[in-house]
């Protein structure tokens, strides 16, 4: 083994690192280190990062590597050789590791989409072998004898037994993965039956018996795979709000050189200092001060504000804002790890990864119910082996106990009635991402909602249009005319509401940051910012743009955010149904305290940043509460996740998207109180569910350990409890 590479050992289906020396570059040029990311789409386990990470370590170039097994990517720090990039994927990939440049969202929907296609191609092919075998067990169960039977039987093992092999592979799998590290799964006992139904099976069609029962086999096969494939259903939407977020991240930018040229580097290559380019259009890639430029940059993305906020040299730009009406020249202060972005997306790593510890009911039951059966099993074969000294009859009624007791009901439980709720819900629109979050949704007892976008349309309307002249909103119509700001589109719409022209404004042009100008009757006529209008700002104390006429006294218009029309019910809904309800906004004072008494709601909080939101929400926790958050901009991406459980209407960012668990498809607020509802209805019927399987247990069991239970009846009898269960959930989807 050499020094640049290490033989480590790893998981079966990881891959052995080569025995021959890697070749480094041989190359130095600089002294100077930088940071590389690379995709690595077919790592999945703790015994891969181990070996890459050690490998990686060993080579000359490389400063330090860690690999993040929940985004799939390894991150390097490498000495600053030309072609370093190339090098690394070349030598991941030789040693089985493709690596690729950072596209997360693509590989991510390409993985999850794979998954899907298996459980469906695995579950369509079981449906079929099962009716196949049912028509030749007809034959068998109509009295067919000797010759016939048994031909039979060995028909029904060829399609049976390479079928189990192939459908069964997902609870295989997972048993396998249990069993090795010392632990129980609901698949361990579903494997066990499916094992025992095909072995006891073949044994007696090889000794000519009666009974085989290869339907019975298929028929567990098929009833586990559609609970299995259901559950995925339930999760196949959801993705990592971290890898939404990454993809915000500017991957290369325009640096400006001392002697004034430009060129475009990646960004691992910017230091602190340096003096960067952002057209109109593009995002900031650093956090950092303008130094040269005036414009208006939409911080959207990350306080879920609408409003524009201005940028002039001196003042402070955020990376990932969007600069919207003119360039600008950004010295750098805070690079990859340090901006707020990054801060951001490692708040939300750290939620979601406090969010999965969640455990749900089918866990629970499965901690208790998978060693029980095998207990009965066992207990069965020994006492009857021991018993009657017929070793066949006791491995004949250990099998049936293994299918009776089979968690096919347990497994359907749950999948059966996320399906008609998530059903129901997607009808009233509301998509459910994740299955364990209705079951969430069903405990909380506390609702935290943000202000703009969410109880708010986003929308900004003119809120003192009766006290200015028609004249004066003629002129500010036409200014107005020559701008994409959300005020000036607010005051276009109100004019033509009120029948108001614009007025015969000419050359009219916008000063990015400031506002638009232009000629009337030889005057020059402003729209935009008080100082720049020539009004002093003073105690307004909402969102305000000013018109200035001439040498004339400048005009203000107020402007307020559009509350949602349904926003007052669903707060009296949700209290209704004994919810507290709070405010967590990052607004300014002012317009969160209007909003909070409008609404009602007594627990409010003003200018939170994202971590301020989630240490909120975190001693909410703390105190015992069950929270429910909705939320729409990227500074509620890391609460969202942080969240026991939550929600975003889908005019959020896609970051916070990702990081909610239900997304308000139909943009309607008052989903929210009725999906509480909805979850306490379904988290009601899976404890039906759960209350049916033990009592058809409690019945079966006895009957299977006394012997009177057949495998092929242990099969039918299963098939039946599978079916209650099922018709219980579909009572979700219908409207009371």
């Amino acid at each position: 083994m050499s020094d640049e590479t290490a033989s480590i050992a790893v998981c079966p289906a990881c891959v052995a690192f080569p025995d021959d020396k890697a070749k480094s570059l041989g190359v130095r040029r600089s002294d100077e280190l930088r940071r590389i990311e690379l995709s690595l789409p077919t790592i999945h386990c703790a015994a891969c990062i181990t070996g890459v990470e050690t490998a990686l370590n060993r080579l000359p170039e490389v400063h330090g590597a860690r690999v993040n097994l929940t985004r799939k990517r390894v991150t390097m720090t490498v000495e600053d050789i030309p072609g370093i990039e190339e090098h690394m994927i070349g030598l991941l990939t030789n040693w089985g590791y493709p690596a690729r440049e950072l596209d997360s969202a693509v590989l991510e929907k390409e993985n999850h989409d794979k998954i899907g296609r298996d459980l469906l191609a695995r579950l369509a092919v079981a449906g079929f072998a099962a009716m196949n075998v049912m028509l030749l067990s007809v034959s068998v169960w109509s009295g067919a004898e000797a010759a016939t039977r048994d031909m039979m039987h060995w028909v029904s093992a060829f399609i049976a037994l390479p079928t189990v092999a192939f459908a069964g592979v997902p609870f295989f799998k997972n048993a396998w993965s249990a069993l090795r590290v010392g632990r129980l799964n609901m698949d361990v006992p579903i494997s066990l039956a499916l094992v025992l139904a095909c072995g006891v099976s073949l044994s007696e069609t090889m000794e000519g018996g009666d009974h085989a029962y290869f339907d019975a086999a298929l028929s567990l096969t098929f009833f586990l795979l559609i609970g299995r494939y259901l559950d995925y259903r339930t999760r196949a939407v959801a993705r990592s709000a971290a890898t939404e977020l990454a993809a915000l991240e500017v991957v290369k930018t325009e640096r400006i050189l001392p002697d004034g040229s430009r060129e475009t580097v990646p960004m691992d290559a910017l230091r602190e200092g340096d003096l960067v380019a952002v057209p109109v259009g593009g995002r900031v890639p650093v956090d950092g001060v303008v130094v040269e430029g005036q414009s208006e940059l939409d911080p959207s993305m990350l306080t879920g504000e609408t409003m524009p906020e201005a940028v002039a040299p001196g003042e402070k730009a955020v990376a990932g804002m969007l600069n919207l009406t003119g360039p600008l020249v950004v010295r750098a202060e805070g690079l990859g790890d340090e901006t707020l972005l990054a801060q951001i997306t490692r708040l939300v790593e750290a939620a979601e990864t406090s969010k999965n510890k969640y455990t749900s009911l089918a866990e629970e039951a499965a901690n208790i119910y998978a060693p029980l059966v095998h207990l009965l099993a066992a207990g069965a074969f020994l006492f009857w082996g021991f018993y009657s000294g017929d070793w066949r009859l006791a491995v004949n009624i250990a099998a049936a106990v293994l299918i009776i007791t089979c968690p096919c009901a347990l497994g359907l439980a749950v999948p059966a009635v996320l399906t008609a709720a998530s059903g129901r819900m997607f009808r009233s629109g509301v998509l459910l991402k994740e299955g364990v979050a209705l079951e969430r949704l069903a405990d909380v007892d506390t609702v935290v909602f943000d202000k703009t976008g969410t109880l708010t349309t986003g929308t900004p309307h003119l809120v003192n249009g009766g006290d200015v002249s028609p004249d004066m909103l003629s002129v500010a119509a036409a200014l107005a005319t020559g701008s994409s700001h959300p005020l000036s589109k607010a005051l276009r719409d109100y004019a033509a509401e009120q029948g108001i022209a614009p007025a015969g404004v000419t050359d009219i042009t916008e000063e990015p940051g400031m506002g638009s100008r232009g000629m009337l009757d030889g005057q020059e006529v402003r729209l935009g910012r008080a100082l720049w209008c020539g009004a002093d700002a003073g105690d307004v104390g909402s969102t305000a743009t000013w018109l200035r006429i001439g040498e004339g006294e400048p005009v203000v218009f107020l402007f307020e955010d559009t509350l949602r029309p349904e926003a007052r019910d669903t707060v009296a809904d949700l209290k209704k149904l004994g919810l507290a309800v709070e405010l967590l906004s990052g607004d300014s004072e002012a317009p969160v305290r209007a909003m909070a008494e409008t609404l009602e709601i007594e627990n409010w909080r003003a200018g939170a940043t994202p971590a301020e939101k989630v240490a909120h929400l975190q001693e909410l926790a703390e105190a015992g509460h069950k929270v429910l958050m909705v939320g729409d901009g990227l500074n509620d991406a890391a609460a969202l996740a942080s969240a026991h459980v939550s929600m975003s209407p889908a005019s959020a960012v896609d970051a916070s998207r990702v990081s909610a668990d239900l997304i308000l498809v139909g943009n309607d607020l008052s989903e929210v109180a009725n999906s509480v509802e909805l979850a306490r209805k379904a988290k009601k019927r899976i404890v039906e569910n759960f209350t049916i399987s033990a009592v058809y247990n409690l019945i079966s069991i006895p009957i299977a350990l006394m012997g009177y239970a057949t495998p092929l009846l242990a099969a039918l009898a299963m098939s039946t409890s599978s079916i209650t269960v099922s018709l219980n959930a579909m009572r979700l989807g219908r409207k009371t």
